[in-house]
């Protein structure tokens, strides 16, 4: 039984997808925990990571979450081309990546706070 058009597409999304975190999360661990860190190595870190995600074919993303990975990614790419010194890189990919986790998070985790207390006046 062949699968159907809508599944097909929601498969290569989800690998576009996860295509995208790899790339981010790798090159943002070498970043963050290389001890050496050189603009030869970060491109030669792009080059590999490039490979894996090329083998994805890009496809339009409508969450705001996702196409911010998907600027953050482009921009990771952009960076490789520059003439850019690889502190700055660094600091701007780190806070990049940072304020997209913050954002996420903001919506995971909302806390009602004195949420007892909210209730006493219709008591």
């Amino acid at each position: 039984m062949a699968a159907s058009k809508k599944a097909i597409d929601n498969a290569n999304r989800l690998r576009y997808v996860r295509a995208l975190e790899r790339f981010s999360k790798s090159i943002i661990s070498y970043l963050s925990n290389s001890d050496e860190l050189s603009k030869e190595r970060y491109d030669k870190k792009i080059d590999n990571a490039l490979k894996v995600y090329q083998r994805v074919e890009e496809i339009a993303l409508y969450k705001g979450d996702l196409q911010e990975l998907q600027k953050l990614v482009k921009k990771m790419i952009v960076y490789k081309e520059s003439s850019e010194d690889i502190e700055n890189i660094k600091e701007d990919l780190l806070y990049s990546i940072n304020q997209l986790e913050k954002n996420k998070n903001a919506r995971r985790y909302k806390k009602d706070k004195h949420s007892k207390s909210k209730y006493e006046d219709w008591e």
